[in-house]
């Protein structure tokens, strides 16, 4: 009898622990394959290991909870506590989301982290006011052109049925004269497949995703821009999580941010190795491509700046200094 009341204590004592723990959905838009996806599992297992198991986060990745453009509503609406985006998918909303892809404006991880260093005060403040909060950025490698066609200058890029998956990629359509076609990354395969696009701007991390190497084999370096995923996380449950909790999910988010643009760079030399195994041309871009892709870079970044006001202005001159 002693000792079935001293297991039942036992178990009383436990039973705390046992349903303090807290289960988090994380919604993200990208493959398992994807490091960006790696990255967050790995996110995932060290804040478990530091909560000592009390926080527990699944991630859903090929936007398999969410699609892509879903995901900030379900955090800021609280159907999801964390969650990854594309800042660049945002820039509607807020001209400052899309600061990152901007052509040509930070063209080199170096530059790109320069930028989001003047861009975080500002995201830092805007989520909050939406009742979110920034827990970490990584960038996307840089961006080139796939394309069945030859091109040795923007000319050759007229009537391209052209994937676009942001406000960017759309205006970069229109300026060259392609066809913009809404496609976010879980669709581009069968698109690309139907013939819906046949050309897109994005990293080698995505072709190699996609496997573009089976429909397009072309692809020109022509290292326009690096996008940010970002990964956010509803205030309210973060605010609900005890102090251990709280730390041990922003030392896992400090954590995979230096992991993540580690990560990046390594993905970068890695993805276009494998394309070219798989057939893809990794081209240089002529010399006329190039500076007929600055100067659309030129009149984005002067249309960019119209849109973002004063704002805008502080974010480059603070990246410009």
């Amino acid at each position: 009898m002693k000792f079935k009341l001293a297991l039942a204590a036992a178990a009383l004592s436990l039973a705390p622990h046992a349903f303090a723990q807290t289960k988090w959905d994380l919604p993200a838009a990208y493959p398992t394959s994807n490091f960006h996806t790696q990255n967050l599992t790995q996110f995932a297992e060290d804040v478990d290991k530091a909560s000592g198991g009390k926080l527990k986060i699944t991630v859903h990745a090929n936007a398999s909870l969410f699609k892509a453009p879903e995901i900030k509503r379900a955090i800021q609406g609280g159907q999801a506590p964390i969650g990854e985006i594309l800042l660049a998918n945002y820039q509607n909303e807020w001209q400052i989301f899309g600061a990152d892809g901007v052509p040509f404006l930070a063209d080199s991880y170096e530059a790109a982290m320069k930028l989001y260093q003047a861009q975080k005060p500002l995201l830092d403040k805007k989520l909050g006011e939406q009742g979110m909060m920034l827990l970490y950025a990584v960038a996307w490698p840089p961006q080139g052109i796939y394309t069945k066609r030859t091109l040795n200058s923007a000319a050759d890029m007229k009537g391209l049925k052209w994937r676009a998956y942001s406000p960017a990629t759309a205006r970069i359509a229109e300026l060259v004269g392609a066809q913009p076609v809404t496609v976010q990354q879980a669709e581009l395969s069968q698109a690309m497949a139907t013939g819906v696009v046949d050309s897109y701007m994005s990293s080698g991390s995505t072709g190699f995703d996609t496997k573009t190497y089976e429909h397009i084999k072309n692809w020109y370096d022509t290292q326009a821009w690096l996008p940010k995923n970002a990964v956010i996380v509803n205030r309210a449950a973060f605010n609900a999580l005890d102090k251990a909790m709280q730390d041990a999910l922003l030392k896992a988010g400090a954590a995979a941010q230096e992991r993540g643009w580690a990560t990046s760079r390594k993905a970068n030399t890695e993805t276009l190795d494998k394309l070219k195994a798989n057939g893809m041309q990794i081209l240089q871009p002529p010399a006329q491509l190039k500076a007929d892709m600055k100067k659309v870079g030129d009149t984005m970044l002067k249309e960019w700046l119209d849109k973002a006001g004063p704002e805008g202005q502080q974010l480059v001159d603070a990246y410009r200094k």
